[in-house]
Protein backbone atom coordinates (compact mmCIF):
# COMPACT_ATOMS: atom_id res chain seq x y z
CA UNK A 1 0.00 0.00 0.00
CA UNK A 2 2.77 2.34 0.92
CA UNK A 3 4.52 1.68 -1.92
CA UNK A 4 1.55 2.17 -4.63
CA UNK A 5 0.86 5.89 -2.77
CA UNK A 6 4.98 6.56 -3.17
CA UNK A 7 4.62 5.54 -7.11
CA UNK A 8 1.59 7.93 -7.99
CA UNK A 9 3.26 10.91 -5.41
CA UNK A 10 6.36 10.25 -7.84
CA UNK A 11 4.16 10.53 -10.84
CA UNK A 12 2.00 13.06 -10.05
CA UNK A 13 5.83 15.13 -9.40
CA UNK A 14 6.37 14.07 -13.09
CA UNK A 15 3.40 15.62 -14.20
CA UNK A 16 3.83 19.06 -12.44
CA UNK A 17 7.19 19.26 -13.68
CA UNK A 18 5.97 18.55 -17.46
CA UNK A 19 3.26 20.58 -16.90
CA UNK A 20 5.43 23.52 -15.42
CA UNK A 21 7.46 23.54 -18.07
CA UNK A 22 4.89 23.09 -20.81
CA UNK A 23 2.65 25.87 -19.65
CA UNK A 24 5.12 28.79 -21.00
CA UNK A 25 4.72 27.09 -24.44
CA UNK A 26 1.31 26.83 -24.37
CA UNK A 27 0.64 30.32 -23.25
CA UNK A 28 3.09 31.79 -25.78
CA UNK A 29 0.92 29.30 -28.46
CA UNK A 30 -2.00 31.38 -27.17
CA UNK A 31 -0.93 35.07 -27.58
CA UNK A 32 0.35 34.24 -30.59
CA UNK A 33 -3.12 32.78 -32.20
CA UNK A 34 -5.38 34.58 -30.42
CA UNK A 35 -3.65 37.85 -30.28
CA UNK A 36 -3.64 38.73 -27.28
CA UNK A 37 -1.26 40.46 -25.44
CA UNK A 38 1.19 41.15 -28.78
CA UNK A 39 1.61 44.63 -29.73
CA UNK A 40 0.69 44.93 -33.33
CA UNK A 41 3.51 47.21 -34.31
CA UNK A 42 5.85 49.64 -33.33
CA UNK A 43 5.04 53.34 -34.77
CA UNK A 44 7.19 56.02 -35.72
CA UNK A 45 5.79 59.11 -34.25
CA UNK A 46 8.18 61.14 -37.25
CA UNK A 47 7.28 61.11 -40.73
CA UNK A 48 8.89 57.94 -42.27
CA UNK A 49 8.60 58.41 -45.99
CA UNK A 50 10.97 61.49 -46.81
CA UNK A 51 11.39 63.10 -50.28
CA UNK A 52 14.74 65.42 -48.49
CA UNK A 53 18.24 65.37 -50.14
CA UNK A 54 21.60 64.10 -48.25
CA UNK A 55 22.43 66.47 -45.67
CA UNK A 56 25.26 67.49 -47.68
CA UNK A 57 22.58 68.43 -50.47
CA UNK A 58 21.04 70.77 -48.12
CA UNK A 59 21.85 75.03 -48.60
CA UNK A 60 23.73 75.39 -45.15
CA UNK A 61 26.17 78.33 -44.84
CA UNK A 62 28.77 75.86 -43.00
CA UNK A 63 29.57 72.27 -43.25
CA UNK A 64 27.46 70.94 -40.88
CA UNK A 65 28.68 67.99 -38.98
CA UNK A 66 31.96 66.36 -40.09
CA UNK A 67 32.38 63.36 -37.48
CA UNK A 68 31.66 59.72 -38.80
CA UNK A 69 29.83 57.15 -37.31
CA UNK A 70 27.51 59.64 -36.26
CA UNK A 71 23.54 60.18 -35.94
CA UNK A 72 22.34 63.89 -36.70
CA UNK A 73 19.52 65.88 -35.22
CA UNK A 74 18.84 68.54 -36.95
CA UNK A 75 16.34 71.40 -35.99
CA UNK A 76 15.09 74.44 -37.77
CA UNK A 77 15.56 77.53 -35.31
CA UNK A 78 13.48 80.28 -36.61
CA UNK A 79 10.70 80.20 -34.49
CA UNK A 80 11.06 79.75 -30.19
CA UNK A 81 14.19 79.23 -30.69
CA UNK A 82 15.37 78.82 -27.14
CA UNK A 83 12.74 76.74 -26.34
CA UNK A 84 13.31 74.26 -29.23
CA UNK A 85 17.51 74.29 -28.42
CA UNK A 86 17.01 73.57 -24.81
CA UNK A 87 13.90 70.95 -25.08
CA UNK A 88 16.46 68.98 -27.65
CA UNK A 89 19.49 69.71 -25.38
CA UNK A 90 17.67 67.54 -22.66
CA UNK A 91 16.54 65.23 -25.11
CA UNK A 92 20.05 64.36 -25.95
CA UNK A 93 21.02 64.29 -22.46
CA UNK A 94 18.23 61.56 -21.35
CA UNK A 95 19.69 59.56 -24.29
CA UNK A 96 22.47 58.56 -21.29
CA UNK A 97 25.08 56.19 -22.53
CA UNK A 98 24.27 56.54 -25.96
CA UNK A 99 24.28 59.99 -26.54
CA UNK A 100 27.47 60.16 -28.13
CA UNK A 101 26.05 58.65 -31.26
CA UNK A 102 23.78 62.12 -31.89
CA UNK A 103 24.68 65.23 -32.89
CA UNK A 104 22.58 68.22 -33.08
CA UNK A 105 22.81 70.98 -35.72
CA UNK A 106 20.91 73.91 -35.47
CA UNK A 107 20.16 75.16 -38.00
CA UNK A 108 19.15 79.27 -37.58
CA UNK A 109 18.59 81.06 -34.59
CA UNK A 110 21.44 83.98 -32.86
CA UNK A 111 21.72 82.00 -29.77
CA UNK A 112 24.84 80.56 -29.00
CA UNK A 113 25.93 76.61 -29.20
CA UNK A 114 24.99 74.27 -26.47
CA UNK A 115 27.79 71.60 -25.79
CA UNK A 116 27.28 69.11 -28.61
CA UNK A 117 25.51 71.15 -30.67
CA UNK A 118 26.92 72.83 -34.49
CA UNK A 119 25.13 75.78 -35.60
CA UNK A 120 24.38 76.71 -39.20
CA UNK A 121 22.28 79.01 -41.44
CA UNK A 122 20.50 78.81 -44.60
CA UNK A 123 21.63 79.95 -47.27
CA UNK A 124 18.29 80.04 -48.90
CA UNK A 125 15.28 78.16 -47.48
CA UNK A 126 14.69 75.19 -49.50
CA UNK A 127 11.29 74.30 -50.29
CA UNK A 128 10.44 71.22 -48.47
CA UNK A 129 11.78 72.78 -45.18
CA UNK A 130 8.97 73.68 -42.66
CA UNK A 131 9.43 76.10 -39.75
CA UNK A 132 10.58 74.18 -36.18
CA UNK A 133 10.93 71.25 -37.68
CA UNK A 134 13.19 68.48 -36.28
CA UNK A 135 14.94 65.83 -38.64
CA UNK A 136 16.91 62.85 -37.90
CA UNK A 137 19.57 62.04 -40.42
CA UNK A 138 21.34 58.76 -40.45
CA UNK A 139 25.13 58.77 -39.73
CA UNK A 140 25.72 59.06 -43.33
CA UNK A 141 23.98 62.35 -43.87
CA UNK A 142 20.42 60.67 -45.05
CA UNK A 143 16.96 61.38 -43.62
CA UNK A 144 15.67 58.91 -41.58
CA UNK A 145 12.65 60.42 -39.63
CA UNK A 146 11.20 64.30 -39.84
CA UNK A 147 9.02 65.48 -36.85
CA UNK A 148 7.15 68.89 -37.39
CA UNK A 149 6.95 71.22 -34.60
CA UNK A 150 3.43 69.32 -32.92
CA UNK A 151 5.18 66.07 -32.31
CA UNK A 152 6.15 66.44 -28.54
CA UNK A 153 9.74 66.13 -27.78
CA UNK A 154 8.91 62.62 -25.66
CA UNK A 155 8.27 61.11 -29.21
CA UNK A 156 11.04 62.36 -30.94
CA UNK A 157 13.59 60.76 -27.74
CA UNK A 158 11.16 57.07 -28.32
CA UNK A 159 11.92 57.23 -32.02
CA UNK A 160 15.58 58.05 -31.58
CA UNK A 161 16.32 55.16 -28.57
CA UNK A 162 14.19 53.02 -30.83
CA UNK A 163 16.41 53.40 -34.14
CA UNK A 164 19.18 53.18 -31.65
CA UNK A 165 18.47 49.72 -30.80
CA UNK A 166 17.69 48.56 -34.19
CA UNK A 167 21.20 49.85 -35.19
CA UNK A 168 23.48 49.00 -32.82
CA UNK A 169 27.04 50.55 -33.58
Amino acid sequence: MQEAKYIRRQRLKLMLIFVIFAAPVVVAWGMVEFRIGIPDRHTAHGDVDLGLPALHEWPLTTSAVSEKDKWILAFDCTLQCETRQDELWRLHRALGREAPRLTRLRIGGELEPLPGEVASEWRRFPSWRKENSVWLLDPTGRPALAFDENVATKYVLDDIQHLFKVNPL
